[in-house]
């Protein structure tokens, strides 16, 4: 397929609010000679029509249906809420339509190891929307440590801010952030942007091998600020994650449900036999929000920045959300082309998937989890 022009169909855009009218839209036009945005189906032919005229694409399917069957529609983008993502998917894949879902890939790892199974089978390429795997920074990073930086990875610690709750344990609108409140649509602390960060982290320090953790619910009730309704909140706000890498390397991650008070929302800590980098970025969404390196090597008493080069940004829009989602478009276009892998995968997700079903193992039985 080289050079062909690969026709989107975007599921989901909300505009002004929701991920794929902030992320996916300003990726794809930056990309305008290898992607063209198709269409957008919502919930209703009116929803989507109102999404078009106000993001200016070119057409609103009545539904899903009619969407992967247009002929022009070559990559199906899922940007919804977790709990519709199966049935969207398996929509896509029996139309023969290659698929680019959002994270979390399914509501649960079953759910993840059935879309990844149907893809397979049809022959079609599924890609996860882990997008913190090819941020600059984290790209950086990993030939940082690869060039032995910091000698032998010793251990690594990552205290972060994230998810749903705001300042006090609220949520600006009840549609758009209750179902982040209910941990059984699997859109949570842990899955979001815990599971993100588990996808760069991979990246960077191999596989997970095993794990113990706590996941607390300590905010039982969270206000609606424009309803003013108190609703219950059963998805964990403390997630505390110790284990091992299988180079030996153990791990600490504890998120904090809620947004920084001084909007520094990530401290990644990585601990070597040469040297120190230390990872910083306002929350712990490292998917979509600017980070910045720092390090110290041997004798240095000092963190001093490391500027990512150039080359690593060069071409790509500035914002980190836009920007991170249109690097990955770029590899699942090669990928099609070329018959690479090099974009997250949906095989990729599952195992992601699969060491949060392992974290939540650990913390319900209250013992290790090996992972295999």
């Amino acid at each position: 397929m080289p050079g062909q022009r690969f026709g989107v169909g975007i599921v989901g855009v909300e505009p002004g609010r929701s991920w794929a009218a902030q992320g996916h839209i300003p990726a794809l036009r930056a990309l305008s000679e290898t992607f063209e945005i198709v269409g957008v189906a919502n919930t209703s032919k009116a929803s989507a029509e109102a999404a078009a005229a106000a993001t200016g694409l070119p057409r609103a399917f009545a539904n899903v249906a009619e969407l992967v069957a247009a002929p022009e529609v070559h990559i199906v983008t899922v940007a919804v809420k977790v709990p519709p993502h199966l049935e969207i998917v398996k929509a896509a894949i029996g139309a023969g339509k290659h698929v680019y879902c959002e994270w979390p890939l399914g509501n649960g790892l079953a759910e993840a190891e059935e879309m990844a199974a149907l893809a397979q089978a049809k022959g079609v390429l599924g890609v996860v929307g882990t997008q913190a795997r090819v941020a600059p920074e984290i790209e950086y990073l990993r030939h940082l440590i690869a060039d032995g930086f910091v000698g032998d990875v010793l251990s690594t610690t990552l205290v972060a801010r994230g998810g749903a709750l705001q300042g006090g344990g609220s949520i600006p609108d009840k549609k758009t952030w209750a179902y982040l409140l209910d941990r059984a649509n699997g859109a949570t602390l842990l899955t979001i942007p815990v599971g993100h960060t588990m996808a760069a982290l991979r990246d960077v320090f191999g596989e997970v091998a095993e794990v113990s953790s706590v996941l607390a619910v300590r905010r039982p009730t969270a206000l609606a600020i424009d309803t003013g309704e108190i609703l219950p909140v059963t998805a964990p706000d403390q997630v505390l994650v110790s284990g091992v890498f299988a180079s030996g390397a153990p791990v600490s991650i504890h998120y904090r449900g809620g947004p920084a008070r001084d909007g520094d929302g990530l401290f990644w800590d990585i601990h070597g036999t040469d040297g120190d980098i230390r990872v910083l970025g306002p929350s712990g969404h490292t998917q979509m929000v600017q980070l910045s390196l720092k390090g110290a090597r041997s004798d240095e008493k000092t963190f001093r920045p490391l500027e990512v080069p150039s080359s690593y940004r060069a071409g790509w829009p500035e914002d980190a959300g836009p920007g991170n989602v249109a690097r990955l478009y770029a590899r699942m276009a090669r990928d099609l082309q070329n018959g690479t892998r090099t974009a997250p995968s949906f095989e990729d997700g599952v195992v992601v998937h699969r060491i949060i079903a392992a974290i939540e193992k650990a913390a319900e039985s209250g013992n290790r989890v090996v992972l295999t």
